[in-house]
């Protein structure tokens, strides 16, 4: 149980991990809203299934009831996040925010 925990823990912050590097290396503002918003979903999720298998250490009616507030954040992110993400990205298209397009490189 302990190895699944660590697993899961270290999966999440590396998809944390890989959300920031895309939120910094990405080159516009949709591709960017992109990595946040996949990103931080799954790893959250990874990270709050961590926590809910480490509170099942001692299974009493306190500890499965801490499991199920848990879950019910791990529903609202997945409410919560996606829709955030849908209403940035519709703010940013109706604000006039292009997006990336490769330009051609000058010939040398």
């Amino acid at each position: 149980m302990t190895l699944t925990v660590i697993i899961l823990t270290l999966t999440g912050i590396v998809f944390f991990y890989a959300t920031t590097v895309g939120i910094l290396r990405f080159p516009d503002f949709y591709s960017r809203l992109h990595a946040a918003g996949k990103g931080d979903t799954l790893s959250s999720l990874l990270i709050l299934l961590a926590l809910m298998l480490y509170n099942f250490h001692e299974l009493n009616l306190a500890n499965l009831l801490v499991a199920m507030k848990i879950l019910l954040i791990v529903v609202f992110i997945f409410m919560a996040s996606p829709t955030a993400t849908h209403a940035i990205v519709d703010a940013g298209y109706e604000s006039g925010v292009q997006p990336w397009t490769k330009k051609s490189e000058p010939e040398d």
